[in-house]
Order: C-alpha cells, then sequence, then structure tokens
C-alpha cells in the first residue's frame, strides 16, 4: 500500500539531458519537501542518465530507473509500478514547476474533494526565452466533457489514489488523455485550479507536440481506445480542434 500524504512524480525521459536537470529542481525547490522523483530514462542516446544520476547522488528522493526504448506510457508505467506515493503528480522531462505548485495543488485538491485536478500554465520556447499566455484552463471536466476539451496538460496533473482506485497506462497513441478519459469514465471529476503554475516547453523536433500528430492521436482515441459511434466521434473531435486552436493560436 501507499504512503498517505506522499507525492510520487512520474517522469518519462528521452533525449532529456538538455532539459531534464531544469525539471528535477524544479521539484527540488517546492516548499512540500515529502516526495519522490521516479525518472525513468527510455533508452535515451544521450547522457540523460548520467544527468539524473548526478542529481541522484545528492538527492535520494529522486531515482533513476532505465529501460529499453518502449515509448512513454510503457516509461510511465514503470515508474508508477515502483510509486510508493498516495498522490501520483506527472511532470514531463522538458517541463517544469513553478514554487509552490505540490502545497497549493494539494491543499486545493483537498478542499475540493478531488481525486484529479490540473492548474493553468504557460507555454515556453525551447531555450525558455519566450514565454506565451496564460493558458485557460475549465473549472471542471466529466468524461464527456474531456472527449470535447484539450484543459488538461500532462506536467499539470496530480492524481489521488486512494480516491481513484488503482490505474494503469494504455500502450497507445495518447496514453496520457487516454488516461484521464479512462479516470473520468469511472465517475469522477476532474478539477481546475485557476492558478499558473506550469512551464510547457515547446520542443521544435519533439513528435508528442506536433499538432497534426495529437490531431491523429485523439481522433484513433475516440475511435480505436474509447469506441465512440463515427457521428459522436465526429462531434466531439470538431469541438477539440476548435478548442485547441483557440488555445494555440496565440504563442
Amino acid at each position: 500500500m501507499w504512503s498517505d500524504a506522499f507525492v510520487s512524480i512520474i517522469t518519462p525521459a528521452y533525449k532529456a539531458a538538455a532539459f531534464v536537470g531544469e525539471a528535477i529542481r524544479s521539484a527540488q525547490v517546492q516548499d512540500f519537501a515529502d516526495w519522490e522523483m521516479l525518472i525513468v530514462d527510455d533508452g535515451s542516446p544521450d547522457n540523460t542518465a548520467e544527468a539524473v544520476r548526478e542529481v541522484a547522488a545528492s538527492d535520494q528522493r529522486v531515482k533513476l530507473i532505465r529501460q529499453a526504448n518502449s515509448g512513454p506510457a510503457m516509461a510511465r508505467q514503470r515508474a508508477l509500478d515502483q510509486a510508493k506515493g498516495r498522490y501520483i503528480a506527472f511532470l514531463d522531462s522538458d517541463d517544469y514547476w513553478l514554487p509552490g505548485k505540490l502545497t497549493r495543488q494539494l491543499a486545493f485538491m483537498r478542499e475540493r474533494g478531488a481525486a484529479m485536478s490540473y492548474t493553468r500554465f504557460r507555454r515556453i520556447s525551447d531555450d525558455g526565452g519566450r514565454v506565451g499566455h496564460l493558458v485557460a484552463v475549465p473549472e471542471r471536466l466529466d468524461y464527456r466533457q474531456l472527449l470535447k476539451n484539450t484543459g488538461i496538460a500532462t506536467s499539470t496533473v496530480i492524481v489521488d489514489r486512494e480516491m481513484t482506485g488503482p490505474f494503469a497506462m494504455t500502450r497507445t497513441y495518447y496514453d496520457d488523455y487516454t488516461l484521464w478519459l479512462g479516470l473520468l469514465k469511472r465517475g469522477l471529476i476532474a478539477h481546475g485550479l485557476q492558478e499558473d503554475l506550469m512551464r510547457y516547453r515547446v520542443v521544435s523536433k519533439s513528435v508528442s507536440r506536433h499538432k497534426l500528430n495529437s490531431a491523429k492521436w485523439v481522433w484513433r482515441t475516440y475511435r480505436d481506445v474509447e469506441g465512440l459511434a463515427l457521428p459522436y466521434a465526429i462531434w466531439c473531435f470538431l469541438n477539440y480542434a476548435y478548442r485547441a486552436y483557440r488555445k494555440y493560436a496565440v504563442f
């Protein structure tokens, strides 16, 4: 059984040597210190493992896990299999949190009785030199609302496993979105904290952040994973695309 009031941070990492240090530091400067950070090096050909190992040598909360390249879903699952915390926080290796994120979000979840929460955020360029506009998020999302929405950024999410029960990643095209849908399909509600607490790095060579690929993965999630009827899938996709356009029309 996991430890109560303890946070396990799940971080898949592939070719992340340039950014993973900043992600780790953003966890280390949190005023909430009761956490572990499980970083899964997914067969990176660069120095990702070495960068993590160097930090882990002086901070036992940071744990390096290595595996052959299997994709982000299986990297996240590998970390989940070893996570000790009641709360699961997701932080991708090229993103970072702002100070106070964990304290404020955990307090928000307890106040709302939320099983899952997410926050506002801003996008940044590769080098962090450009900071985008504040991305608004819905106050709450249920399963049907999330089918038509882009409101949840992975690196803002915290899940309370005591409230959700056990869950696992699905090895699919859009594993994080599939997980959120799966949790909300249980009848849960995701709550949006209206505070700017994360920086989402737009990495030009990142396949996962290519808009056309993302659109394809959303569509395949509707049809292949969720099994939506074609007319309803089209309706959801049109709503999703409209919200995505409005969300990212301006950097």
